[in-house]
């Protein structure tokens, strides 16, 4: 069977929005995938947050070659972070496999969703005090207790993600740049993404053996993402970044309110 087959112009359509935001703003790809196949498509909770781990290992693997090619990955702390989200993710991963059925991992992960929204939100929202709390906690000085808090950020950040796909991006970074204040923004992002590939691919990988990954939903996404990243990134350069980060914490509040409502 052909691979244009499988692909299915809303979805490739919705993945032609969503990259476009990334590529705008850097910011919004689990925030907004998820949410969208989960309210605007009526997708199964767990299968909308697996899918999206692996559109997000594809996508997300390109950025680390950028980045690593101009030297803006911190590779010590991607290792720290995977030593505790690699391990967060496949107990997560386990009990949702073996909760799969029942209506309560639906709602926890809907709710999980909503909460991560709301909090990536506040992030963008105040992003500037969160760089002045940063230089005063200056955690850098202390390296054992830089390293404990690394790790420990990534088990929060791999329990997250797998349960909900969101929390790679905007979370990350501002946790990272509470740890790392003397690191330069590029850097911080840079090993953000960097990390978010192992994590998402085995937490996407978990997803795929549980069987809550659709192959033809992902191509569609891929197919639309690809050119909608490429031109989000071409103008981003020529948007207000104040007015783009209100507006995208906007609609993250807006859908992290309608997940967690009754």
């Amino acid at each position: 069977m052909r691979v244009l087959e499988f692909i299915v112009l809303p979805y490739a359509l919705s993945g032609f929005c969503v990259g476009f935001v990334v590529g705008l703003t850097g910011v919004g790809g689990g925030s907004l995938m998820t949410p969208l196949l989960v309210l605007l498509f009526g997708f199964h909770p767990a299968t909308a947050v697996g899918t999206d781990l692996l559109y997000a290992s594809v996508t997300k693997t390109c950025g680390t070659a950028v980045h690593h090619i101009g030297h803006t990955v911190e590779w010590r702390v991607v290792g720290w972070l995977g030593a505790g989200s690699l391990p967060a993710s496949l107990l997560t991963l386990l009990l949702i496999s073996r909760h799969l059925h029942s209506s309560t991992v639906a709602s926890l992960i809907s709710y999980v969703l909503g909460y991560a929204l709301l909090l990536s939100a506040l992030s963008l929202l105040f992003r500037r005090r969160i760089l002045v709390l940063a230089h005063v906690l200056s955690l850098h000085r202390r390296p054992r207790r830089e390293a404990t808090a690394t790790v420990l950020l990534g088990g929060l950040l791999g329990a997250l993600v797998s349960l909900s796909s969101v929390g790679a991006g905007a979370l990350g970074v501002t946790m990272l740049v509470l740890l790392y204040p003397h690191l330069p923004i590029a850097r911080i992002i840079g090993t953000d993404i960097a990390h978010a590939v192992p994590l998402t691919l085995v937490a996407g990988l978990g997803h795929l053996a549980v069987g809550t990954v659709d192959l033809s939903l992902l191509a569609s996404l891929l197919i639309g993402s690809l050119p909608g990243i490429a031109l989000g990134s071409v103008i981003a350069s020529r948007a207000p970044e104040r007015a783009l980060r209100l507006l995208l914490a906007a609609i993250l509040t807006l859908v992290g309110i309608r997940l967690v409502a009754p």
